[in-house]
């Protein structure tokens, strides 16, 4: 009579980050359950995972030792450093899976949380459709290094962020700018890189530095002051939550104009998202800083009318030369129609001029709307502001009649408000007297917000009834085409080539 063949069943046993102290009592007994112990370890053939459970390793326990070919060495290998590796991982979990279908219990050492940038996750994906599993998670070098530093690490609604340190500067630079904590893993040979990009994200003099946490050699500082050569690969670089920080005491501030996008924050840049964190004051449009979520407590906004873009700048300016890092919100992109002019104009005083400005792009309400529609601004095209409130009507108009004879284009913003409703019924006259009725136009309003609307009409049949402040039109030159696709959306577009 035959007997049905049982399996063993895989571990993958989370350790701590190097303490075997900080084991817990799940890891514990699955090694003692288990009649092999695996590790993996590089070419010397010494392991940190083995070393920290070697207390709770039997002499009647098989050993696997995983050796790594290769670590960040070159290979001759046809399939370059990862087709290496991944030999060596298939390699290895046929090793474990031998052991299993002999029905013996397998538990696979790894330092830290099993599932979280350790080695053992290659052998959980090879293995565990296979194999009855269990992971067991374990403290993580995060945590650890957390502890370690006795700050914490995220509060309330900040975000976490975790990094490889080994992603390129400018990505480095991009997420660090636009997250609250971080933990940047992997740094080694990449600390230069990390730490370049943790200035060049405003972060450099929150960054804490965290070497060996919970292991022998541990060290902590200040990150700034770490040398370069004496960085370890199994250290990290943590920016702690910033809630309860006072602001630094500067003798000179800045002054940021920061562009949210057509919408907040789905559209803001990481760059200036970066420098909204960063700031210790808001200054800005209410409509427009409303947009901008509460991104620290402490954080302090000052909202204003729009009719005061002046007054807005020389506050903003006053407050960066008193020492504060000040963000002023504009929509869109700040250079389009907005804010970098009033501020730029108002800095160039003899009084600003040692006070430092920047400006931050962000995405024009002209080019989400063109997206929305398809393509409309494909070739060669004008922006124009139909409000006469700071330029007079006939400008306007000989712009229009300007850009028309020039078969451009046309982006139209500020096209009508409560006080002003002639407007777009003149343009749009104005304009039949040059370009075919049948033109197409984008209607776009309110694009990337909750009542977004984004039609294509004609020339002829835009109504100006249905334009207000929030919607801004593209009006096609000769060349513009409208398509209705298959699911009944019309899109607009205009070729590169021109006729």
């Amino acid at each position: 009579m035959s007997t049905a063949h049982t399996t063993g069943k895989l571990y993958g046993v989370g350790l701590g980050p190097g303490d075997p102290n900080l084991m817990t009592v799940a890891a514990v007994k699955a090694i003692a359950a288990a009649d092999v112990v695996a590790y993996h370890s590089a070419r010397h053939g010494r392991s940190i995972a083995r070393s920290i459970a070697a207390e709770h390793i039997r002499e009647d326990h098989v050993e696997e030792r995983l050796m790594y070919p290769l670590t960040v060495e070159t290979t001759d290998h046809p399939g370059g450093y990862r087709g290496a590796l991944n030999d060596f991982y298939e390699e290895a979990a046929a090793r474990l899976a031998a052991h299993l279908d002999a029905g013996r219990t397998v538990a696979v050492l790894a330092e830290g949380d099993p599932l979280f940038y350790g080695s053992y996750q290659h052998m959980h994906k090879r293995l565990a459709d296979r194999y009855d599993t269990t992971v067991i998670p374990g403290v993580t070098s995060v945590s650890a290094a957390a502890a370690r530093l006795g700050e914490p690490l995220c509060e309330a609604e900040e975000v976490l962020t975790i990094i490889p340190g080994t992603l390129p500067e400018d990505e480095l630079t991009a997420r660090l700018a636009g997250t609250d904590s971080a933990v940047v893993m992997k740094l080694g040979r990449t600390f230069p890189t990390v730490k370049r990009a943790l200035e060049r994200a405003g972060r450099l003099d929150d960054a804490r530095y965290v070497e060996r946490a919970f292991m022998s050699g541990e060290r902590t500082g200040t990150l700034s002051e770490i040398d370069p050569e004496s960085v370890p690969y199994f250290s990290v670089a943590v920016l702690p939550s910033r809630i309860d920080q006072e602001p630094p005491v500067r003798e000179r501030g800045e002054v940021v104009v920061v562009g949210t996008g057509p919408a907040g924050a789905p559209w803001l840049t990481p760059e200036s998202r970066g420098a909204l964190v960063n700031a210790d004051v808001l200054v800005g449009y209410t409509t427009y800083l409303d947009r901008v979520p509460e991104l620290r407590p402490g954080q302090i906004r000052h909202g204003s009318d729009n009719k005061v873009e002046s007054e807005r700048a020389e506050f903003a300016l006053d407050l960066a030369r008193r020492g504060r890092k000040v963000a002023v919100v504009s929509g869109g992109d700040p250079g389009v129609f907005a804010m970098a002019t009033a501020v730029l104009e108002v800095a160039c005083e003899p009084e600003y001029a040692d006070v430092p400005v920047r400006v931050l792009p962000g995405v024009t309400a002209a080019n989400a709307a063109a997206a929305a529609a398809g393509a409309p601004l494909g070739h060669d095209y004008a922006t124009i502001s139909l409000s006469d409130r700071l330029k007079p009507w006939d400008v306007i108009e000989a712009r229009l009649r300007a850009a028309a004879g020039a078969d451009l284009v046309i982006a139209l913003y500020n096209p009508g408000s409560k006080s002003r409703t002639h407007q777009v019924a003149a343009a749009r006259d104005l304009l039949l007297e040059l370009r075919a009725p049948e033109t197409p136009v984008v209607v776009a309003r309110d694009v990337g917000g909750p009542e977004q609307s984004v039609r294509v009409l004609t020339l002829k049949t835009l109504d100006p009834s249905e334009v207000d402040m929030r919607t801004l039109l593209l009006v096609g030159s000769s060349q513009t085409r409208a398509v209705e696709r298959a699911d009944g959306r019309t899109i607009a577009w205009t070729p590169r080539r021109y006729g």
